[in-house]
């Protein structure tokens, strides 16, 4: 499908604000302080007081000095980030070898550096930080000072449960990171893919306005054209009628006269509700979402009929107001259904007292299984080319399909319709994609829809 020339987020991933990240480390800050009142002060265990202090009075500094130095709103560069990042993961290592390792139960936030760079940070950044991650939680492993205990007393694991320790570590640093990464590119998308959509919609709709705009342009220039009219006509009185400036005088008449009769023109068109262009039938959203596609070399079978009810009657054919989006959102699903069928496309409208519908079907290889069941998410790209798209060998085997079916599939939706995909198998494969509305929506489809905002 068409889709707009749209930027994505992901090829520049979204730089996290300096505020965000010292608010973190003022949480890691206060906990850790909350940990040595408790272990020192209520438990009465003895630890390296002095060297755990200066290390969280060092990033209670460097927070104060970045909030000084930076705006609050200042986003932060990805080695910037990456940088006060590794600070943190060091800051707490240094704070792991004070107090046991590993054997520290708080060992497992070493995790948290890493889950916030595979949210918001490029994966090259993301996957240093987790080797320097994996490094310093295998050096604790061995390199550590006793894990701090009641006096007189000595805890010390066996290494095998040491070891259980660092695995956990370690597995939950490259799960929880994966799994973050992946929700923070599946939110990146969706925003993208809603930002392309309300693109293409404020463009549908600025053309659909062209006619309200040339109204308002006509009116507006009515009165310098009458008094341009006023003042040839005095001037064609002053001046003898064979004079140098007569056939001058005459022509601008008459050109201000036809200015006028276009301007007239217009008016009409804007004040005037055509039902070709304000409302149009069902047929005719259909032919119109159509035949932008018929240069394709595929054969288009247009079947429009009304579905009788059980006493034969047949309702006549439906008429909606003219929506933008619902025009472009069936064109993509046209359009889509022209790239990849063989031969053919078949789009059939029925409808009767209750509902709409409108099902367009192509002869190409149909949808994988694995799209069906994850068509409507934005940015997939796993449909196997045909027709068209592999005459013009646009890529080697796939091509994107999942932004333009977004796009079409949001915009019906809005309008109110339900869309549902599938595979047909006889008399020929292909795919299916059906548009159904409830009638009353349809017919009042454009009253509302094209003032929404995304």
């Amino acid at each position: 499908m068409t889709v707009p020339a749209f930027p994505r987020s992901d090829t520049q991933l979204s730089r996290p604000r300096l505020q965000t990240i010292i608010g973190l480390r003022w949480i890691a800050v206060l906990g850790q302080l909350l940990a040595i009142i408790v272990i020192y002060g209520l438990l009465s265990i003895s630890l390296p007081l002095t060297a755990c202090l200066a290390l969280i009075a060092l990033s209670a500094l460097l927070n104060f000095w970045l909030s000084i130095r930076f705006p609050t709103r200042f986003r932060l560069s990805d080695t910037f980030a990456a940088a006060l990042l590794t600070y943190d993961l060091l800051q707490l290592s240094a704070l792991l070898y004070l107090t046991g390792g590993l054997e520290n139960p708080f060992a497992f936030l070493m995790i948290a550096p890493v889950t916030v760079s595979a949210a918001t940070l490029p994966a090259r950044h993301t996957l240093l930080l987790g080797g320097l991650a994996l490094l310093l939680a295998s050096a604790l492993l061995f390199l550590h000072q006793p894990l701090p205990w009641w006096s007189g007393e000595t805890f010390k694991l066996p290494l095998e449960y040491s070891v259980g320790l660092w695995a956990s570590v370690v597995c939950g640093m490259a799960f929880i990171g994966l799994y973050t990464r992946r929700l923070a590119r599946e939110a990146r998308d969706m925003s993208d893919a809603l930002a392309a959509t309300e693109h293409v919609l404020a463009r549908e709709q600025q053309l659909h306005a062209l006619d309200g705009l040339a109204a308002a342009a006509a009116h507006e220039l009515g009165t310098p054209l009458a008094t341009i009219a006023v003042v040839a006509t005095e001037l064609e009185r002053a001046l003898p009628a064979d004079g140098p400036n007569a056939e001058d005088l005459a022509l601008l008449k008459s050109q201000t006269r036809r200015c006028r009769e276009i301007l007239t023109s217009l008016t009409s068109m804007g004040d005037t509700e055509d039902p070709l262009h304000a409302h149009f039938p069902l047929s005719q959203l259909i032919d119109e979402a159509v035949e932008p596609y018929r240069v394709f070399d595929k054969n288009f079978t247009i079947e429009t009929e009304p579905m009788t009810d059980a006493t034969g009657t047949a309702r006549a054919e439906p008429v909606a107001r003219r929506s933008p989006g619902v025009l472009h959102g069936l064109s993509n699903l046209v359009e889509n259904a022209a790239d990849y069928a063989e031969d053919t496309i078949t789009v059939t409208a029925e409808w009767n007292d209750q509902t709409v519908s409108i099902v367009i079907a192509d002869d190409g290889p149909g949808f994988t299984q694995s799209m069906l069941e994850a068509l409507g998410e934005p940015y997939l790209t796993s449909r196997p080319l045909s027709g068209r798209l592999r005459k013009n060998k646009q890529t080697d085997d796939h091509a994107g399909l999942g932004l333009g079916f977004f796009i079409a599939s949001t915009l019906l939706e809005r309008s109110g319709a339900e869309v549902t995909i599938a595979n047909r198998f006889a008399p020929a494969n292909g795919a299916v994609v059906q548009v159904i509305w409830d009638r009353t929506v349809f017919e009042a489809t454009g009253q509302d829809f094209e003032d929404y905002a995304l």
